[in-house]
């Protein structure tokens, strides 16, 4: 009746910890940010898609820009590296999953003893069993098994599940770099090409001034001063060139670099004034980004493991029940060792170990938990709040840059108008080679600044692109 008490009384203390394991800690949720209905500076339109949802390879259309993303998320070293980084995770959550299952262990020994023969032990060998050694022959498998009462195992499992969708996280990130750069690398090889033709069609016009201005000079009609300022008007656009050259030489090695290849030139087909701008950009709701973008889901997920640290540091403080079993064979004689069933032995043990002076230790690190755990609330915060910022960001530059755009390219229009006139009103004598010159000056700077505008307006679509969350599919 007394054995029956102490059963009931065991699976009641049991049944006790199972109902109290929600208890010893309790998650904090994910925060719901506020957000606006709508980005700033988004046009207005009823269509709450998203550029975000189009793969890469639908949002970008030129060929040889789609060949060059393909080949760098292909061969790109650090995306190599995150898949690897996956493949790890996933052999962790695998290991996870098996926590909660019994260890087993084989065990196999045989040994010989010999006693003193005046010792108690070799004094009874000799008496009662007469021999001088004792044999002992012993095969067992044994069990171990840690019930889950407080959920610490539920939540180490918590955390290889977090961890491995974080690496898929970081995969998606890191895509979306590569996306991001590979296109914006290539727009600006396409905008070097175009100030490359500017400064040589600059070098030409000038070569034709040059050459009218010495043959005034030769007349007597003008000074050394004349032809003097004249080549340094040409040599400064010269100048460009190599700088260009230089310029576009870097870029293609980043680009190979970052596509894992040896340095070498990029072949291109396209111009950049050949690329049409669109103002129909959906960059649709803000709610909707949240779940797209990789950073911000990664920092969801970094709350998760702050969640399940704290689960497994406040059980860590609680007992824990360990259930031992353990069974084989067993023999004093090797000839009698696998006799079955005389052989065979089992052993059962539960028991139950508590902490007593790593009890400061360990509710320091339950309130170290506690604090990472504020802090990935906040850092979530602060993903959200920067992204909604990079979306507004993306959509002002291209709504200005395109105001800016249209600016210069009336401004270039007027320009190349008054080169064409001051070189004809020069050469009938009716304008200074001064403002020759200075036409020539500004329309060789408007024109560079134009592709610089038009090199920036594409950039600011990649940034829309990848703030809303897009490129990684």
């Amino acid at each position: 009746m007394r054995a029956q008490i102490n059963k009931y009384f065991l699976i009641g203390l049991l049944a006790i910890g199972l109902l109290d394991a929600c208890k010893v800690s309790k998650d904090t949720p994910t925060p719901q940010p506020e957000l606006p209905t709508t980005f700033r500076n988004a046009p207005q339109t009823t269509d709450t898609a998203s550029i975000a949802s189009l793969p890469w390879e639908s949002f970008f259309t030129d060929a040889t820009l789609k060949s060059l993303i393909d080949n760098a998320i292909r061969k790109n070293y650090d995306m190599q590296i995150a898949l690897l980084n996956i493949e790890s995770a996933k052999l962790q959550l695998r290991q996870a999953k098996l926590l909660n299952i019994p260890t087993a262990t084989l065990n196999v020994t045989g040994g010989t003893t010999r006693p003193s023969d005046n010792s108690l032990n070799g004094i009874s060998l000799n008496n009662f069993l007469g021999t001088q050694h004792l044999e002992d022959y012993n095969a067992n498998i044994q069990f171990a098994w840690e019930a889950d009462i407080w959920g610490k195992i539920r939540n180490q499992k918590r955390t290889a599940v977090a961890a491995y969708l974080q690496t898929e996280e970081s995969r998606k990130l890191l895509q979306t770099d590569i996306v991001s750069t590979v296109s914006k690398a290539f727009y600006n090889l396409l905008t070097l090409d175009e100030q490359m033709e500017v400064a040589q069609r600059n070098v030409r016009l000038n070569d034709s001034t040059l050459r009218i201005i010495r043959l005034q000079y030769d007349a007597g009609q003008v000074t050394l001063v004349a032809v003097q300022q004249a080549e340094a008007q040409q040599l400064t656009a010269s100048q460009l060139i190599p700088q260009l050259e230089q310029s576009m030489a870097v870029q293609e090695n980043a680009l190979r670099i970052l596509s894992g290849e040896l340095p070498a030139a990029i072949e291109r087909h396209t111009k950049l004034n050949e690329y049409p701008l669109t103002d129909k950009l959906s960059s649709g709701i803000p709610s909707d980004m949240l779940g797209r973008r990789p950073d911000v889901r990664s920092s969801e997920l970094a709350l998760t493991m702050a969640n399940a640290k704290v689960g497994v540091t406040k059980a860590r403080m609680y007992p824990s029940l360990v259930i031992t079993a353990s069974g084989g064979i067993n023999a004093v004689k090797f000839s009698e060792w696998f006799q079955i069933p005389s052989s065979l032995f089992g052993l059962a043990t539960a028991g139950i170990t508590q902490p007593l002076f790593q009890h400061k230790e360990l509710k320091t690190q339950f309130e170290v938990a506690k604090v990472e755990r504020e802090q990935s609330v906040i850092r979530f915060r602060q993903n959200v709040l920067e992204a909604v910022g990079e979306v507004s960001d993306a959509l002002v530059k291209i709504e200005k840059l395109k105001s800016q755009y249209d600016i210069a390219s009336v401004k270039v229009q007027k320009l190349q108008q008054a080169v064409s006139n001051a070189s004809q009103l020069f050469e009938n004598g009716r304008a200074t080679y001064l403002e020759v010159i200075v036409a020539q000056s500004n329309v060789l700077q408007s024109e560079l600044e134009i592709s610089t505008l038009k090199r920036d307006q594409l950039f600011a679509v990649v940034d829309l692109y990848r703030s809303l969350g897009g490129g990684w599919r």
